[in-house]
């Protein structure tokens, strides 16, 4: 029996935070799924959601504010949702691994590179103090690190940023998990770094065929690498669609004004970027219906604010949140 086409389906996902003003939602009702060996990316400005929904997913909430509220996560049938924390910690790691937004602070800064690849490595396995040298130096390889004997000795202070990232791309693989979760993993690197870190998670994604789910906000980061698009805003999946189908048909007014504010070569000096009037409206003050209505341009009604709109596909794996306003 062949395995199934999606190897993560996020179905309805309403995660919650616990504060001293109550109980508020940073994550409304999220749908969609991962399918094997390709790359999903969720996009959208800071504040949408996007890593809240990746920390979901991993049970990495910080508790105990954070609580997942409803839906269901299943990774290859499993609900992660209803794992223990023994379970948990079983499966971090070896099933779905993690780079983080910011090496710098995700690294130990007092341990040495080596000692941190070597407690990623006895997470799961049992070795040798040989086999945790070679399997180190083999890792540190794969993801191009020069010289990988004499880095495993440095502190992360030591190393550029590019070279951190890499470090945590490496400790990520160590188990040679079937799903990686990289949150915003260019955010902190230049520009020419920022295309290695990409070549290398592409590369590494085709030689050990995992799944891959890339948070990012950058769109021309979306077009270069995934296969498929998440349009978050507010909490909610606003519009979702293969990446060719979001850059030429966007139909949500939300990717469209995310579309308009990427520079392009022609318009260069002769216009402006267009810019998204307004802020992601803290979650605290959401309303059930359309959240994109203040920041459109466009006049709603009284019912677009207060009934939540329908999540509809609206042409073969394009769906969009059907506001009618915001949807033409």
């Amino acid at each position: 029996m062949s395995a199934p086409e999606n190897i993560l389906e996020v179905k309805d996902l309403v995660t919650v935070f616990d504060t001293d003003a109550g109980r508020v939602t940073a994550v409304d009702g999220v749908r969609f799924e991962v399918k094997r060996g390709k790359t999903l990316g969720l996009v959208g400005e800071s504040g949408c959601g996007k890593s809240v929904t990746a920390f979901s997913i991993n049970r990495l909430l910080p508790q105990p504010h954070g609580k997942i509220a409803g839906g269901s996560i299943s990774f290859e049938g499993r609900n992660l949702a209803e794992l223990s924390v023994e379970e948990l910690r079983k499966f971090r790691g070896r099933e779905i691994s993690m780079i983080f937004q910011e090496p710098m602070t995700a690294l130990n800064p007092v341990q040495t590179v080596g000692k941190q690849l070597a407690e990623a490595i006895l997470l799961h396995q049992k070795s040798s103090s040989r086999e945790i040298l070679q399997r180190s130096i083999e890792l540190l390889t794969k993801v191009r690190i020069p010289s990988p004997e004499v880095r495993l000795q440095e502190y992360p202070h030591q190393l550029s940023g590019g070279m951190r990232q890499r470090v945590m791309i490496a400790m990520a693989l160590v188990h040679k998990p079937k799903l990686l979760i990289a949150d915003e993993p260019t955010t902190a690197l230049d520009v020419t770094v920022q295309a290695q870190i990409l070549d290398l998670i592409n590369s590494l994604q085709t030689e050990m065929g995992m799944s891959v789910l890339l948070i990012t906000h950058d769109l021309g980061v979306i077009a270069e690498t995934c296969d498929e698009v998440v349009v978050m805003y507010a909490g909610r999946v606003v519009e979702r669609a293969p990446v060719a189908e979001i850059f030429s048909s966007p139909r949500h007014a939300y990717t469209q004004g995310l579309l308009q504010s990427i520079p392009k070569i022609e318009s260069v000096p002769k216009s402006r970027l267009k810019a998204i009037p307004g802020s992601v409206p803290p979650i605290e003050t959401l309303l059930p219906g359309c959240r994109f209505a203040e920041r459109s341009g466009r006049p709603h009604l009284p019912e677009h604010l207060n009934q939540r709109p329908p999540f509809i596909e609206i042409s073969p794996q394009h769906w969009v949140e059907q506001c009618p306003v915001c949807v033409a």
